[in-house]
Parts: structure tokens; C-alpha cells; sequence
């Protein structure tokens, strides 16, 4: 792990995996994650010559705490991350909560992208003529409400979630458990997890205002870049519908709809959306 200085002095952690001299993929990882989030088989990075970035976004493990932050500001964060690393253009993609962060910088820095992917990722609250909700499981729906009410409303949904004892794992369907369940699925993401909330909740907080209680302050039309957006048709934590709006709006996006999978397809999914980014 080493720290970058992004805009006001903040901190921001990043970690490399793969291969030191490889193709550099920056990702973006889910809510609530961390940098140590990613496709769970280490080995794939350095089959396919990778050197994958990632990074913890502000308030989440190591990266200092940016409160009131837009999903656009994470553009500021990794092009200091980029600049640092000396990176000029190259791919990224993001993952779940992590898919507007990806889009957001593929349309406030297009001079920087090669070609952007996202996967299982949610829409904004206000996109137009999606009815946001429809399909989704209770506890996002509930997430989402409150954002649209205000932090406060937020960290008392998440001191009533601590109550009840409910933990991410568990709010998720049924249909997700098989592939959490897998170990190298389950070691990966208990760290990722743990990592993201050990210096408590806010960050996570800080996430889900910016992805569901404010604007997010880009237009994914801005995207000039090749662009691929992966969904399942199965996925209740954020419906297929969600990409379908992504994907009708991004100049230069095709829509991969699995029909088969879940939210948790995308760990399936990785590696062809991995290939397909180092076309590029």
C-alpha cells in the first residue's frame, strides 16, 4: 500500500496487485469495499499481464474521510492517483457502487481513458424515466430513501441495521449466498469488508449519499470512450433496468445482460470485461 495526495491534501490509499511492469487497469471497488476488493483469483492479473490499481475511496480503510463528496469528485481523486503513478490514458472499470465512480471519471477526463466498463451498477436516484426501485431488494430501497432525506436519516438507518444485527452479507437475497460462499469469494471480501469499516461507518455513509441522496454530478452522455456495461437479469440489489439506462445513455456502450446471473454474476463476468478493457 502506498498514499497519494489528492485535492485540499487529502489521503487516499491505493494497492497494485499482478504484474509491477504490466498493463495498468485501475478498478473501482463496490459499497461497502475497499482497496482490497477485486476479482479474488490474484492469478488472472498476472496470466493476462495486469497491473491492477485500486483504491479505498474516501472515509473507507486507509483513505481520509472527504464528507459531503459527489460521486464526480472521485474524477479529482484518481487523476492524482494516475498522475502519481505516471499513468497518462488507460482502462478502468468499477464494480456495483463502484460503477458511477468509474463512469464519472471516464466523462470528466476523457482525454484519459482507453475504454471504461461497469458491472452490476446502479443508475442515479433521479435518472429519468427509470422507475429507480422497481425490482430491488428492501434494504437498498430503504438506503436510498434516506439518503434522499439527509445524513442524519442515514446514520440512524445504519444504528437501527447495528441493532438488529444485520450485516451486508445477510441483507443480501438469497440467490447471492452460493457465490459468497465460495472461500476464496468469502476470504476476499471479509477482508475487503473489514478493511473498508475499521475506522467506522462514515465513509460508508459518505457513499451511499453520494451514489443515492445527491446529484451525481456528471452526465454519462459526456462519455466518449468504448464502454461496456455488465448486469445480471437475476440481480434484485440493483435490477437490470439500471444498466439498461447506463447503457441507452453512454454514446459508445454496449449492454451485456446475462440472463443467468445474479448481482454476484460479476465475479464471473470479471475476466472478459478484464480482456476486453486491455483492447484498448
Amino acid at each position: 500500500m502506498h498514499r497519494v495526495k489528492s485535492s485540499g491534501g487529502r489521503l487516499l490509499a491505493v494497492e497494485e496487485w499482478g504484474v509491477p511492469g504490466g498493463v495498468p487497469v485501475l478498478y473501482t471497488h463496490g459499497s461497502p469495499m475497499s482497496r482490497l476488493a477485486r476479482y479474488p483469483d490474484d492469478s488472472l492479473f498476472t496470466d493476462l499481464n495486469v497491473r491492477l490499481i485500486t483504491y479505498d475511496r474516501p472515509g473507507f480503510g486507509e483513505s481520509e474521510a472527504h464528507r459531503g463528496r459527489s460521486v464526480a469528485d472521485a474524477a479529482a481523486d484518481i487523476e492524482a492517483i494516475a498522475d502519481e503513478l505516471g499513468l497518462e490514458r488507460f482502462p478502468l472499470f468499477g464494480v456495483s457502487g463502484g460503477g458511477p465512480h468509474a463512469l464519472a471519471f471516464a466523462a470528466l477526463r476523457p482525454e484519459r481513458v482507453t475504454r471504461v466498463a461497469t458491472l452490476a451498477s446502479p443508475a442515479p436516484v433521479d435518472a429519468e424515466g427509470l422507475e429507480w426501485g422497481a425490482g430491488m431488494m428492501e434494504s437498498n430501497r430503504r438506503s436510498s430513501a434516506a439518503a434522499l432525506r439527509g445524513r442524519e436519516a442515514l446514520v440512524e438507518l445504519f444504528a437501527q441495521d447495528d441493532e438488529e444485527g444485520q450485516s451486508p452479507a445477510s441483507l443480501l437475497p438469497a440467490a447471492e449466498q452460493a457465490v459468497l460462499a465460495r472461500p476464496e469469494v468469502r476470504a476476499m471480501l471479509g477482508a475487503a469488508f473489514a478493511e473498508a469499516v475499521r475506522p467506522g461507518k462514515d465513509g460508508w455513509i459518505d457513499d451511499e449519499m453520494a451514489l443515492y441522496g445527491l446529484p451525481w454530478g456528471f452526465d454519462p452522455a459526456a462519455i466518449s470512450a468504448p464502454a461496456r456495461v455488465w448486469h445480471g437479469e437475476l440481480d434484485t440489489v440493483i435490477p437490470v433496468t439500471h444498466a439498461r439506462w447506463i447503457a441507452a445513455r453512454v454514446p459508445a456502450a454496449e449492454l451485456l445482460a446475462d440472463p443467468e446471473a445474479g448481482h454476484a454474476g460479476h465475479f464471473a463476468a470479471t475476466p472478459d470485461i478484464l480482456r476486453w478493457l486491455l483492447l484498448g
